[in-house]
């Protein structure tokens, strides 16, 4: 939202408290001169808001008696898109400037929504967690992550379709402990019915989900942000990637984000020659890590898998054939560009 747009709703903010409000009050509390005041008064009399002008010694600007802002008109994903976006961006626990102000934004959103969505959200709010992580996004439906979180919330079984990570689909009865956003994906942990084992299932890849009869009683003190970190960090994965790269510990691991690779200190290395370090990555594929070796801009050493190696040259080839390109390209450009001698 740009500045000036936010400071017109600020101000309408201001007059919705009620009373009339002179142009230097209002100045002050938006950090703007007395003309911008009169100016965002305009915009917002353009959209239809009937702010009257109140003359003489103690006179302002506000609202017309009687006057209440609509219902805010957002749609599911929208309402729920502004929402995680608040809880996320609380970011911690303990009461700080910008966790105030999300909760305050939140409770506004929640009173001008339609009852239908807001007690909707209230179970989203009640039971979602968040992990610090950052990542792009994995879509979720909204259907699917709301009813997750009322069935959550009220201790419900769900039925729902899933398809793991090998493309085979399956349906089953789970019983949700928790809903966590975790990089940038979604997961639901739960007793499942197929197995009988707690588990945890990404929500991008759940395709239908039905409440069910009956209620259960989540374990005491469960906490399913630990409980998926732990889980995720001892998965077993299809390949563990072993490298060596030239640097300190202090050097290389601000350079790896610590979801994705670990960082260990090599014993008993020649006190004469350059430190190096070990990364330890566990990985579904490998094609993604080429790249994140080549952004860390340091000499390394694959170790293993030895299909790794061939997976860096398939990068560099593309690379240099990228490069190539390019030359060429600029080459026919140049050519086209200069005219034929004359001839004598």
């Amino acid at each position: 939202m740009t500045r000036p747009t936010a400071r017109v709703l600020a101000l309408l903010e201001l007059l919705q408290t009620g009373g009339t409000h002179t142009v230097g009050e209002l100045a002050g509390r938006l950090g703007v001169d007395e003309r911008t005041v009169r100016r965002y008064v305009t915009h917002l009399t353009d959209l239809d808001i009937p702010v009257r002008s109140v003359r003489g010694r103690y006179g302002g600007y506000r609202l017309a008696p009687g006057y209440r802002m609509p219902p805010l008109m957002l749609t599911d994903d929208e309402a729920v898109a502004v929402l995680l976006g608040l809880l996320a961006s609380r970011g911690t626990d303990r009461p700080t400037a910008a966790t105030r102000a999300a909760d305050s934004a939140t409770a506004k959103l929640r009173r001008v929504l339609p009852s239908r969505l807001t007690a909707r959200l209230d179970a989203l709010i009640d039971t979602v967690e968040f992990t610090a992580d950052a990542r792009r996004e994995a879509p979720v439906e909204t259907t699917v992550l709301l009813r997750l979180a009322e069935a959550t919330r009220e201790h419900q079984p769900v039925a729902i379709e899933y398809t793991d990570r090998n493309g085979r689909s399956s349906s089953r009865t789970v019983h949700p402990y928790g809903l966590v956003d975790h990089s940038g994906r979604w997961y639901l942990t739960g007793m499942d019915s197929n197995s009988e084992e707690l588990r945890q299932f990404r929500l991008d890849r759940i395709t239908a989900v039905s409440t069910q009869p009956g209620t259960f009683t989540p374990p005491a003190e469960f906490e399913p942000a630990a409980h998926l970190l732990s889980a995720l960090a001892t998965a077993p994965y299809r390949h563990e990637v072993s490298v060596r790269v030239q640097g300190t510990l202090t050097q290389v691991r601000p350079l790896l984000p610590a979801t994705i690779a670990t960082v260990h200190e090599i014993d008993s290395q020649p006190i004469d020659t350059d430190p190096w370090v070990r990364i330890r990555i566990h990985a579904e594929q490998l094609d993604w890590i080429p790249a994140l070796l080549a952004g860390l801009n340091r000499p390394f050493i694959i170790e293993h898998p030895a299909t790794l190696n061939d997976a860096v040259r398939a990068l560099a080839d593309r690379l240099a054939a990228a490069a190539d390109a390019q030359i060429g390209s600029s080459y026919a450009a140049d050519r086209e560009g200069c005219s034929a001698p004359e001839e004598w």
